[in-house]
């Protein structure tokens, strides 16, 4: 594969380009160059904090100059592409930071992906070194991580955060790469910063194919879409972010890091989520503000006991990943009083596509998924690329200063995504009113979406195709009322196999170490799928007979 890396222009005209400058949309200071302007202004105000580690914005500031000099002393430089697996601990604002002072970009993986996932980012970015944590949550990612670099000439280090011994069996200690001396000289030593137009995130994402896309984005990109939450949350240096998303997830990556970063606000991130400690620390830190996939919000709300819990400080919660129902908003009134509940769509190719604003009518986030934000221009459109009337159904498709320069390495998919006129399809189906309020109504890309997590359906039926009861398979979503859907496994058993029970798959995902996540949580055995007169499985009928099953 070529390693000759996108610029701004391979998406952009001169004309566009200048049109999101003039606009505000896109800035000329790089992801380090805010941080830099906020340790001048705010240099003891708390930036980030996880449940043992805390920053100041001086103190980010100081760590990612000592690291990016280590970083670029072990020769990590200028394009090189760096995996990310850690939790949500400080650690990875002050990674991503560095690498973008050497302008090396950030490849984010979700701490739950195992081997095979893993060695598929691995391969397909180049990555050049991988950033880990030693043990979490009973699982070796240190050791996942040397086994998976044994034959990948192109992976040259590992390095691990919060080693739990001395020994690291050949893996570099994070902490060691903080380099000694003076900020400043280490600083100019380093050169010029990146720009905000280069790369700075590959972030992959699963979608109708077996493998992931990986959306390459600048700091630009991924600006806009975080200054547009910010506007219409009316978010400021008093807000405190509350993060139990994922940070190695768009969401968590975009409102637990940049968001209060643009503002110099303070951000709390929960390690591992618990909707109790969740609330205890909502309390204990006045968090204020907090983006999720709404079963984040319904958990806490089914934890929340009045005699124990004080969330009076929220005054936002934003629910992303698939609509709201009704009755999580109105539960919301009674649980949070102070706090909005608000809905937004987006996606990794563009993170941000509409949202609820804190000026909407409350009603709206219970009836839409929002509106396009200043900058960016949505239609819902046809096969053909061409806007359809307001209220019929069809692919939403997003144009605007947030959208990725493209698939790392697709250039086939990539321009697959535009209609004539620039839009980006989505692949997910929706309406939209005459204001502009937008309706997700479902999907036609083969994803099932799971507390907010995409799981390619596609993905899962090849891992089963080998298993040697089964002769064919089809997973699809089952509606599930805590997750929005859960993964339901139709299968037909092949010759001579008599059986085959659900832990029999779950047992066989696990040890292809596919994410628990992942894993059909339903199986059904059926005598025939039911296909179409072209041979593909009519999904949409099985989907109609699991729903049929479930309420029987």
């Amino acid at each position: 594969m070529s390693d000759t890396l996108p610029t701004v222009h391979s998406r952009y005209t001169d004309e566009q380009i200048a049109a999101f400058y003039a606009s505000g949309h896109w800035q000329a200071s790089s992801f380090f160059s805010v941080a830099t302007d906020k340790a001048r202004s705010g240099h003891s105000r708390t930036f980030v904090f996880d449940g043992t580690t805390s920053l100041t914005y001086g103190e980010f500031h100081e760590r990612t100059v000592r690291l990016a000099a280590g970083l670029a002393a072990i020769g990590i430089g200028r394009g090189d592409r760096v995996a990310v697996q850690l939790p949500n601990w400080t650690e990875f604002p002050l990674v991503a930071a560095a690498l973008s002072r050497i302008g090396a970009i950030t490849v984010p993986i979700m701490p739950i992906y195992r081997d095979d996932e893993v060695g598929y980012v691995l391969d397909h970015s180049g990555a050049v070194a991988a950033v880990t944590a030693d043990t979490f949550r009973g699982f070796d990612h240190r050791a996942m991580f040397q086994s998976l670099q044994a034959g990948r000439d192109h992976l040259k280090r590992i390095i691990v955060a919060r080693g739990e011994g001395g020994d690291l069996a050949g893996a570099t200690a994070l902490e060691s790469l903080f380099a000694e001396g003076d900020p400043s000289d280490l600083d100019e030593a380093l050169g010029p910063d990146s720009s905000p137009d280069d790369g700075f995130l590959i972030v992959y994402t699963s979608g109708t194919t077996a493998r992931p896309k990986g959306c390459f984005h600048t700091f630009n990109t991924l600006r806009a879409s975080a200054a547009a939450i910010g506007a219409s949350l009316r978010y400021t240096a008093e807000d405190v972010q509350f993060g139990p998303s994922p940070i190695t997830h768009s969401t968590g990556l975009v409102t637990s890091v940049v968001l209060p970063l643009l503002a110099g606000a303070s951000s709390h991130l929960m390690e591992a989520w618990d909707p109790q400690e969740g609330l205890a620390r909502i309390e204990r830190h006045g968090c204020t503000v907090a983006v999720t996939a709404t079963p984040f919000l319904q958990m806490l709300m089914a934890a929340y006991d009045p005699a124990k819990h004080d969330p009076a400080s929220m005054r936002a919660w934003v629910c992303a990943g698939s609509p709201i129902p009704g009755a999580v908003v109105e539960q919301a009134r009674q649980v949070l009083p102070c706090c909005r509940t608000l809905s937004l769509y987006g996606r990794s190719e563009n993170f941000l596509t509409t949202m609820c604003t804190i000026e909407d009518p409350p009603e709206r986030a219970v009836l839409s998924d929002g509106s396009a934000l200043a900058g960016a221009r949505v239609r819902v459109v046809g096969p053909d690329g061409l806007e359809l009337p307001r209220g019929e159904e069809g692919d939403l498709a997003y144009r605007g200063p947030s959208h990725m320069i493209e698939y790392f390495r697709d250039e086939e998919q990539t321009a697959a995504l535009f209609t004539p006129d620039g839009f980006s399809r989505s692949g997910d189906l929706g309406r939209m009113d005459a204001d502009g309020f937008v309706r997700v109504t479902g999907r036609i890309k083969d994803i099932i979406i799971r507390g907010g997590m995409n799981i390619s359906a596609r993905e899962i039926e090849d891992h089963l195709l080998t298993h040697p009861a089964i002769a064919s398979v089809a997973v699809v979503g089952m509606p599930d009322e805590r997750l929005g859907e859960k993964a339901c496994a139709f299968v037909v058993l092949a010759p001579g196999a008599d059986s085959l029970a659900l832990d029999d798959v779950t047992d066989y995902l696990r040890a292809q170490r596919v994410a628990v996540q992942k894993v059909p949580e339903r199986l059904e055995i059926v005598s025939a799928l039911p296909m179409t007169a072209t041979g593909k499985v009519r999904k949409h009928v099985l989907r109609a007979e699991i729903r049929r099953r479930l309420v029987a």
